[in-house]
């Protein structure tokens, strides 16, 4: 299992305003990374060292967001203001949590500007209705090129800070914690409210520790 992306989603301004504010305090261009036609979604996206992405996301006026969870789950974030809205777990093999979840992982894909196409299966989006401190996960299927983490990037996650409660994320997971961070901390913190993401502190060379 990996810690493999990062969620944010673009509030009420839209997503190219949100990119600009994220893109201003990480020093670092997104790239657009096209549309999510399974889902009534859009992103733009930002390599990070490690194999790892962060993921900026608006919902689109599509008929699919309103079919999916995940573009259900995008639009409730947005209309709230937008923010973190969650992290993505990359595993080798799904079965196991379809077997937990009592469910089948749905197909996910994302249609480049250029064409080409990514592919992935996920389950576990639901979890983020009813708590949003849980992660989804996620089986990439297409060849390692076209993956994000074939892209490069000197900006590191360095602590993710979760309102929420460690033993819950955990069973979730089926896991400890400590078997997905590679050098990442995670902070865990009493919910003052809903639980979930608080906040994310990036290490960026040539501006340091920056925290979204």
């Amino acid at each position: 299992m990996h810690i493999d992306h990062l969620t944010f989603v673009a509030g009420p301004e839209g997503l190219q305003a949100t990119v600009d504010e994220l893109s201003e305090a990480l020093g670092r261009e997104f790239k657009d990374g096209g549309f999510h036609p399974r889902f009534g979604t859009r992103n733009h996206i930002l390599p990070l060292t490690d194999g790892r992405y962060l993921e900026a996301v608006e919902v689109l006026d599509h008929p699919a967001a309103e079919k999916a969870v995940y573009g259900q789950v995008v639009r409730d974030r947005q209309e709230k203001g937008g923010g973190w809205l969650g992290w993505v777990i990359a595993v080798d093999d799904l079965a196991p949590f379809e077997r937990r979840l009592d469910r089948a992982a749905v197909p996910g894909s994302r249609q480049f500007p250029d064409g080409r196409r990514l592919e992935w299966h996920q389950i576990g989006v639901k979890g983020l209705i009813t708590d949003p401190q849980l992660p989804y996960f996620l089986k990439w299927e297409s060849e390692p090129d076209v993956l994000p983490s074939a892209l490069h990037s000197d900006v590191r996650v360095d602590t993710i800070e979760i309102a929420g409660s460690r033993a819950r994320v955990e069973d979730w997971v089926g896991a400890p914690i400590s078997e997905l961070l590679d050098d990442i901390k995670i902070d865990f913190t009493s919910p003052n409210g809903s639980p979930g993401i608080s906040s994310v502190t990036f290490e960026v060379p040539g501006r340091g520790a920056v925290q979204i």
